[in-house]
């Protein structure tokens, strides 16, 4: 068993969407802790409602039948970024992008269908990062997308620095999932404190972002979704030790990382057209 897994890690997604389809459920983020059965647990925690209005970009993933079960980014007219673990839960043909939708059961927005898929190809597990994928839609979607940050972009990554983190989850622990966008502010962790509460922490793949005492945070069924500071994308829901404990700060892919690679895949589209 990987080092990681024996830290009681939790991954902030489905890792079983084919079960849960198969026996006709909806589709819910499940908490994957080693030793024990999963937990079914989406949300942000400790956040409040937020407008699709002030956040065009956020995104949220569904299966054929509709059931959400991620999150994702506009980054350009035609392509989303997400976790690589959310991409590879649900195949191509079955995954939908919700745009521009503030309540998940809702009719407004946009929904399209994925043309191609692009997972970082060292990707094998959240918890060992390159937790990064490229979603090209098969229509260009008329909201405005978030920015990428440059590798120079060191400032966002500051101790410190307040970044808002957004989904579709769930309000509290075991509680009912929202059914409308939230959002909740968490301040950056530097790498050193991070490296103390997570062994396997990386911090060319990964950024922490939390309070202390915990309390607000990212959880299962948010991965794949954005955490800004302003509208640019710094980070994406990947991974935690459970939701808002003191001293787990929540995990996110380090975006700047991947600028490049991610800026490069969202232009596929004229191949694709």
């Amino acid at each position: 068993m990987a080092k990681h897994a024996r830290r009681n890690r939790k991954v902030r997604f489905l890792l079983a969407a084919a079960a849960a389809l198969a026996t006709s459920l909806p589709v819910a983020a499940i908490a994957a802790t080693s030793g024990s059965v999963p937990e079914a647990q989406p949300r942000i925690v400790g956040g409040g409602e937020a407008s699709v209005r002030d956040y065009p970009y956020a995104v949220f993933l569904t299966d054929a039948n509709g059931n959400q079960f991620c999150g994702g980014t506009l980054v350009t007219s035609s392509a989303v970024v997400t976790a690589a673990h959310c991409a590879a839960a649900v195949s191509q043909s079955d995954l939908r992008v919700v745009i521009g939708r503030q309540q998940k059961t809702g009719t407004d927005g946009v929904v399209a269908n994925v043309r191609r898929v692009w997972k970082d190809p060292n990707f094998s597990d959240p918890g060992k990062g390159d937790d990064v994928a490229v979603l090209n839609l098969d229509r260009q979607v008329s909201y405005r997308p978030a920015s990428l940050p440059k590798k120079s972009d060191t400032s966002l990554y500051a101790e410190g620095t307040n970044a808002t983190v957004l989904g579709w989850g769930r309000t509290a622990d075991g509680g009912a999932r929202a059914t409308s966008l939230r959002s909740a502010v968490v301040p950056v962790v530097s790498d050193a404190s991070c490296s103390s509460s997570y062994g396997n922490y990386n911090s060319t793949s990964m950024v922490c972002a939390g309070y202390p005492d915990g309390g607000i945070d990212a959880c299962q069924g948010d991965s794949g979704g954005p955490l800004v500071v302003g509208d640019t994308l710094i980070g994406i829901v990947s991974w935690g030790d459970g939701c808002a404990k003191p001293g787990k700060p929540g995990v996110y892919t380090r975006v700047s990382t991947y600028a490049d690679d991610i800026r490069a895949q969202s232009q596929q589209r004229s191949l694709l057209w």
